[in-house]
């Protein structure tokens, strides 16, 4: 007979019990038989790895703990979901920002959006490749072909004209 007919042997020879045992910590025999049923799963992983002096005892002890854990987590869920509560669509609070905030954000998009077309061309790319495509400032240089410094000063000297115009104080 191999390692794992013993365990197996072991484990059918107690199931029953062991789903008496976890029926009594959940209250419910279909989850104490899921638990039972996980407890086999790492049981079985557990003695394919190592030789058990107290098999029954790993067992009774993992069936222990999932079943403790299982019935933790219903507790915290019923204190944080109303049981039996019916949810409209109206209830669920939406991703979408609400009308007024989009009017802003469309508003200060389109003051941007000028300040970016009334900027000197060197100054805008600088500013796009920068800000919108995430350029380092020797790349916007290189692209430009000015130096590192001219490109970093292009790219305040722009952002500060966006801020001007959105109105928002210097970061």
């Amino acid at each position: 007979m191999s390692k794992y007919d013993d365990t197996l042997n072991l484990f059918l020879t107690h199931r029953w019990s062991l789903i008496r045992y976890a029926r009594t910590i959940t209250g419910d025999t279909a989850e104490a038989e899921d638990v039972v049923q996980e407890a086999w799963l790492r049981f079985s992983a557990a003695a394919a790895k190592r030789t058990m002096a107290e098999p029954m005892g790993y067992l009774r002890i993992t069936v222990r703990n999932l079943a403790l854990n299982g019935s933790s987590r219903k507790r915290i869920e019923g204190r944080i979901f109303e049981p039996n509560a019916e949810m409209n669509a109206t209830d669920v609070p939406s991703d979408l920002p609400n009308p007024e905030v989009a009017a802003i954000s469309r508003d200060e998009y389109a003051r941007i959006a000028r300040a970016l077309a009334e900027m000197p061309e060197p100054m805008r790319i600088a500013v796009e490749m920068h800000r919108l495509g995430g350029e380092k400032l020797k790349n916007i240089a290189a692209h430009l072909g000015v130096s590192i410094t001219t490109a970093h000063k292009l790219v305040l000297d722009g952002v500060e004209r966006c801020r001007a115009r959105t109105d928002r104080p210097s970061e």
